[in-house]
Formats: C-alpha cells, sequence, structure tokens
C-alpha cells in the first residue's frame, strides 16, 4: 500500500533563525519543530523542555468539582462505604489502583473496596450487577473512573438504592447527564476545565488533587502514584500536550527511577529492566500486559498488581498476566488471520468503504486489536463484533480525520449501547441488528468518507541530510520526549539515498519462502552530503531488497532512535517507509 508523504509547511525562515540564536544556536531542524508546535519563544521552549508540576491547573477549574470533593469528605466523615469502580482495561484499572491507594489511608478500616466489571458477563461501563454488588455490601457512595458519563439509566437505579455516584470520565456526553452527584468530565459542553484531552484516570487523579488541597495533604502523598498515571496517559493514546505532557514526563521519571512495586514486577516480565524506559515501551509492552488480565480474565488482577505492597505477589501476579498477553497475542493473530481470510474472499467485502465483521465465536477480549489490525491492512473504518450474553458486541476503529463516533451515532437506533470517541468506540446490538447495521453504516461511511482519508497518511516533519545525524542531533531531539498524540516522534525525509551496499534481510523468516514484504531489512545507507554511512530498521520492507541493491536512488522516511543490543548503542533510523524513482516522492 503506498503511503503519501506530507511535509509538513516550513515556518518562516527568520523566525526559525531567531529562535534558534535564542536557545543556544541550535540546529534550525529543532527550532523549526518547535515553531511547527506552536512553541514560538524561548521561554515556551524551555517550559516545553522542562515541564513543571507546578504549571498543573487547578482541579476546582473542573465543573461540579467542589460538589464531588464535598461528598467525599462527607461519606469519610460519617463513616460510609465507598466503592472505587473502574473500567476494566488499562485507563480504567490504572485510575481504579490510583484513587483507592490514595483514598484508602483517609479512611476507616474497611470502608473502601474497588471493583472493575467483568468484560463478558458486564461488558463495559457501569453495570447493575456492579450496582446490585454495592448495594449488599452496605456501599452509599461510587466513585465511577474512566466510565459512567452516559449511565444515565444505571445511575438512576443506583439513587433507587441509596447509592449516590461520582463519575470521572473522558469520554464524548450523551445529550443527558446521569444523576451523579457530579459529572466529572472536561468534554462536558459546560465544563471550564481548560485542558480536554486527559485520561480516565487523571480525572481521577485531579478528583484526587482537590480532595488532598481541600484537606490540606501534602501533594507528595498524591504525586507518588505518578507512575500509574503515566502507564495509563501512554496506553489511552490521549494528546502528548498541556498536562498530559508534565503528568507524562514525571510519571517517566518515576517509573525508571523508583517504580511501584507491582510496575517494577511488570517491567520485569516485559524485558525492560535494564534500559530507560519510554512511552513507547509503556505502550507496546506494559500497557498490553496489564491490559491482558481484563481481556483473558479479570481487571481486578490488575489492579491487585498495581495497588501491591508484596514483591512476591506482585510478581506472581506479572506472571499470570503475562501468560495471559501469550495466549492474547495467539488469539490476536488466529482471529485477525480469520478475519483477513473473509474479507479476501469476498469481492464486495474488499471494495467496500469500510469494514464491519461479526463472528459470534471469536473472542471478546481482542476484537477491538484485530479492528486495529484491519484498520492499518485496509486503512478504512472498521468494526469488529462477536456474541456476548446474547448480544452483538465490539470494538470500531477509525482512520485518520473521520469521526467514526458520528457515523455509529447515525445507527444509534439500531444499537443497546454505545460509547467512545473520534477514532475508537465500543458498541453493542441485537444479532438481529447486525445485517442493517453493516449497511447503514456502510452507507454512512461511504457518503462522508474523503479520498485521501483512506491513504495512509505519513507527516512528515523536515528534511535532513544523514550527516545532520549525530550523538549531538540525537542528544537534543530525545529533549522532545515524550511522545504521542500532539507530539509525535519528529519525522524525517532523506531523499536521494543510496545503499551502501551491505543491506540484508535479517530475521527468522529472511529465508523463508514467503512474501517479501513479511521479511525485514537490515540497512546502511548513505547520501551524496555524507562520507558515512547510517544504519537502519525496516519491517515488513523486504520486498524493497532488490531495489536497494540495484544501486538506484531512493527516497527514505523515518525515526531516529537509539538502539541497545549486547551493552553496545548506536543511532540508527527506524525505517516507515521507502520510496523509489517509481514512487511518489514526498508531497
Amino acid at each position: 500500500m503506498i503511503k503519501h508523504w506530507n511535509i509538513k509547511p516550513s515556518p518562516d525562515a527568520m523566525d526559525m533563525l531567531n529562535l534558534s540564536k535564542a536557545l543556544g544556536n541550535i540546529n534550525p531542524v529543532f527550532a523549526k519543530l518547535l515553531l511547527q508546535r506552536g512553541i514560538k519563544t524561548p521561554e515556551e521552549a524551555r517550559s516545553f523542555f522542562h515541564p513543571n508540576l507546578l504549571n498543573m491547573h487547578n482541579p476546582f477549574l473542573m465543573t461540579g468539582m467542589e460538589a464531588a470533593v464535598a461528598r467525599v469528605n462527607k461519606a469519610i466523615d460519617s463513616g460510609e462505604k465507598l466503592l472505587i469502580y473502574g473500567d476494566y482495561d488499562v485507563d480504567g484499572t490504572t485510575a481504579v489502583a490510583l484513587v483507592y491507594s490514595y483514598l484508602k489511608p483517609h479512611v476507616g478500616e474497611g470502608n473502601i473496596d474497588y471493583y472493575v466489571p467483568d468484560r463478558y458477563n458486564e461488558g463495559y461501563g457501569i453495570s447493575y450487577k456492579g450496582i446490585d454488588y454495592a448495594a449488599a455490601n452496605g456501599v452509599t457512595l461510587v466513585i465511577a473512573l474512566d466510565c459512567g458519563i452516559k449511565a444515565v439509566e444505571k445511575v438512576a437505579y443506583a439513587k433507587s438504592q441509596g447509592i449516590d455516584f461520582i463519575i470521572c470520565d473522558h469520554h464524548t456526553p450523551g445529550e443527558v447527564l446521569p444523576d451523579a452527584v457530579a459529572c466529572l468530565d472536561p468534554k462536558r459542553e459546560d465544563c471550564t476545565y481548560p485542558d480536554k484531552n486527559l485520561s480516565g484516570c487523571g480525572v481521577g487523579f485531579k478528583l484526587m488533587q482537590a480532595f488532598g488541597r481541600n484537606n490540606d495533604y501534602k501533594e507528595d502523598d498524591l504525586l507518588r502514584y505518578l507512575d500509574i498515571l503515566a502507564v495509563s496517559i501512554a496506553s489511552d493514546i490521549v494528546p502528548m500536550i498541556g498536562e498530559n505532557r508534565i503528568l507524562a514526563y514525571h510519571g517517566l521519571k518515576k517509573i525508571n527511577e523508583n517504580p511501584s512495586i507491582g510496575l517494577q514486577s511488570i517491567i520485569e516480565v516485559s524485558s525492560l529492566e535494564d534500559k530507560e524506559i519510554t512511552i513507547s515501551d509503556i505502550v507496546f509492552k506494559i500497557g498490553p500486559r496489564i491490559n491482558a488480565a481484563g481481556r483473558m480474565k479479570s481487571g481486578i488482577e490488575a489492579v491487585r498488581l498495581l495497588t501491591s505492597n508484596d514483591k512476591t505477589e506482585a510478581d506472581q501476579i506479572s506472571k499470570s498476566i503475562d501468560v495471559s498477553n501469550e495466549e492474547r497475542k495467539d488469539l490476536d493473530r488466529s482471529i485477525t488471520q480469520e478475519a483477513l481470510d473473509m474479507i479476501e474472499s469476498s469481492e464486495e467485502m474488499k471494495h467496500r468503504k469500510s469494514t464491519v465483521l461479526f463472528n459470534p465465536e471469536w473472542h471478546k477480549g481482542v476484537v477491538g486489536i484485530v479492528a486495529s489490525r484491519l484498520t492499518e491492512t485496509y486503512y478504512r473504518p472498521t468494526i469488529i463484533l462477536t456474541e456476548s450474553n446474547g448480544f452483538a458486541t465490539g470494538s470500531a476503529r477509525s482512520v485518520d480525520g473521520f469521526d467514526l463516533y458520528k457515523a455509529i451515532d447515525s445507527c444509534s437506533d439500531l444499537l443497546e449501547n454505545f460509547g467512545g470517541h473520534m477514532y475508537a468506540a465500543g458498541l453493542t446490538m441485537k444479532r438481529e441488528n447486525v445485517d442493517e447495521f453493516i449497511r447503514r453504516f456502510e452507507e454512512n461511511v461511504a457518503e462522508n468518507i474523503l479520498p485521501e482519508q483512506m491513504v495512509p497518511q505519513i507527516e512528515v516533519d523536515s528534511e535532513l541530510i544523514l550527516s545532520d545525524i549525530d550523538q549531538s542531533f540525537y542528544n537534543t531531539l530525545i529533549q522532545f520526549e515524550p511522545f504521542g498524540p500532539g507530539n509525535t516522534k519528529p519525522v524525517f525525509v532523506t531523499n536521494n539515498v543510496f545503499d551502501y551496499g551491505t543491506s540484508k534481510l535479517v530475521g527468522k523468516d529472511k529465508d523463508a519462502d514467503i512474501d517479501k514484504s513479511r521479511k525485514h531489512l537490515k540497512l546502511e545507507v548513505t547520501d551524496p552530503h555524507s562520507r558515512g554511512t547510517m544504519q537502519g530498521v525496516a519491517f515488513s520492507m523486504g520486498h524493497m531488497i532488490d531495489h536497494l541493491k540495484s544501486g538506484k536512488p531512493f527516497n527514505l522516511c523515518y525515526t531516529i532512535e537509539m538502539n541497545e543490543f549486547r551493552g553496545y548503542r548506536n543511532i540508527q533510523l527506524m525505517v516507515k517507509d521507502i520510496h523509489t524513482d517509481n514512487a511518489p516522492s514526498a508531497l
């Protein structure tokens, strides 16, 4: 699949020069990166490079915060029982672990508990079973995390049972809010909180911050949980700007310097204990393991891990979660292949503008991952459905620029419930509605998606020559971390690159009789401006080996990272795409 390279507009040359000089004559490329991110002055640049916890927003700016804090105080003063309730994914379980751990010392013995719904018996969000559990255990206040903003009927049911709710969510609200004590959600239209991009755990953190300040508690007691919050921010793929950048920056420091016992155990089973952990490590190694608990068994196991103070216990849970993650990967591979086969066997499916597949036998815990895989393969809005409790239920993923939530909402009369945002959603419907939903969803997508939204786009920050890339360049580049949406890892292009003569196929399948597009490349390249060479890795681009060996020039699109292997470190290019002279060059 050909990808389009969109080189971002270059800022004014004088602005770049002035900012470069003001920052000690740094490479103008870095001034360009800063200006592209809206950072225009030396003061803003210094604030960006050195995120300060003092720049966090006042939590009481969030609509409903005063009422929420007052209700928590009342519950504690009256000896009420509290239940910390959260979704079963990484964001939900980290939120439960953070709020439960912070509140526990302030609540009377035996007056606080946590609850994570079962993915298979209860589904996403607040459940009637969870409310019944709260009622049976004398709970009178539930703090719901990463869910609940659309649970109007369920919160009403809880109220009839004498149970109050405080909702901490970050998903898009419906037209009517639940009748809770407070609905804390920056995405509420009437919410005055300056940062709309918090994770669900982030909203829970702000509630705890407000509670602590109201009671004059030391904020350091809350900041000790920033490592857990950083896992939420990274794993939930929320924008890495504003407050999220501050919290993730300091959370990463704690992960690398003094992680909680539970996270230390996950770090060890992820084979990360001897390296500097990055946001990417959380996204691809730590987060999926924590997620695997809720996907394969129960999210409660993840909360137990993240709240554990016993290394032996934490190690046992981590090993169990790691086994679950391996099971998850096996299911992911097999179901993805089944889904690909379904599409490839149907000419009609191959030419649709959307993908909606339903198989009642598929494992509910991996449908979201499979939806992501198929979105990457065919680059169109994708929904993967399976059966749970007699309903068709599943996950949806979108492509860049297309509002998936709006498209699903257009079919809402066919749904039992749905929730999410522009790029990802969950939904449930009666089985008999699946065919009509597929027809109408495809109709909506076909009418609204733009042709360019169905072609993968690579946003390129700047062109480089290979000789620019040295240790000094890399040392400045990593100061742009942590990376994430809104502050993505810089992508560069170098044109007219040549193979040095040593590029080759690598990996366990390098000699296998399979499609070369499934093989990987180890590159050693040079350009006309460079005396030396630069190494790189290109995954699933083995089909380019013949062009490289032909001696003809090509254009390279890549990010830059430090490769560490057996104590040896070298800068290398992580190749995102290769354009030959027969393919489109940078646009």
